[in-house]
């Protein structure tokens, strides 16, 4: 609705209108592909291990399911304490990853972010826009008004 009414309000001189999706502009580039390899390369002992853990978890749990009539109440209670224990592991293992993956996806935004809003306003001062609109405010676009590629392109060539 807003979006609406500021084209509602611009003089009908205003001929350079833009959309620009930031977060694919981000997504996209190089140096966020690169950090994507980067991380999985870091972060995958790490995932491995907790899908390791979510496999033995499961085996047990089924385990109990499937033979635990025929077991006796120390081996049911022994695969219990083991699965409580697996899944705790699990659990603390999971916050430990999803936490140092976030730690690293907010550096990885801090560095990249200057650069990409360097890459908008040297697009912006290039095409002179009187109004550029975020993607996600706009319904449908024509493409030659769309200047995310421009500005993946542009963060592209900077180093």
């Amino acid at each position: 609705m807003m979006s609406v009414m500021a084209l509602a309000s611009l003089p009908a001189a205003a001929q350079s209108i833009a959309v620009l999706d930031y977060q694919m502009a981000l997504l996209e580039s190089e140096a966020a592909k690169r950090y994507s390899v980067d991380a999985e390369k870091k972060f995958g002992n790490q995932l491995q291990r907790l899908q390791n853990l979510e496999a033995e978890a499961k085996r047990l749990q089924e385990r109990m399911q499937r033979d635990g009539e025929k077991l006796g109440q120390t081996e049911l209670e022994k695969l219990e304490l083991e699965f409580r224990q697996k899944a705790r592991e699990f659990q603390s293992q999971s916050r430990e990853l999803n936490e140092a993956k976030a730690k690293s996806d907010r550096e990885m935004l801090e560095q990249l972010k200057p650069k990409l809003d360097s890459a908008v306003e040297a697009v912006l001062k290039a095409g002179n826009y009187d109004l550029v609109i975020d993607r996600s405010a706009v319904v449908d676009v024509k493409p030659n008004l769309d200047i995310t590629r421009q500005v993946i392109e542009r963060l592209n060539s900077m180093r």
